[in-house]
């Protein structure tokens, strides 16, 4: 009985210690991913739809690794935007995928 006490014991302070990074690498990536995505917006806005692209790719891998630490809805949308937002500035159209990039900044401020 004290052998499984102590082991469930070792296991529970294990997970305790753990738990709270998993959710601060979640929030830093989510951190990560907004700032790129207000780049990505500031060079969409300018029409430099390459750029645009850059960022958003950037942000999204954040979102993707964030959401993969945390699941949220929000930021499941959000990279659904942020994909819309690499596909239509590939093909330069920079206003289309700056509007897509805006939405996408807004689901990620919510996931914050």
């Amino acid at each position: 009985m004290t052998r499984r006490f102590m082991i469930a014991m070792l296991g529970l302070g294990l997970a305790l210690f753990l738990a709270p990074k998993i959710s601060l690498a979640a929030e830093d990536h989510i951190a990560e991913a907004i700032k790129h995505t207000k780049e990505a917006i500031d060079h969409g806005k300018q029409g430099h739809a390459s750029v645009l692209v850059t960022h958003a790719e950037a942000a999204l891998t954040h979102a993707e690794a964030g959401e993969k630490a945390k699941a949220n809805p929000h930021t499941a949308e959000g990279i659904k935007h942020l994909k819309e937002a690499i596909d239509h500035g590939k093909q330069g159209h920079a206003d289309v995928a700056t509007t897509h990039a805006e939405a996408a900044l807004e689901h990620l401020q919510q996931a914050k």
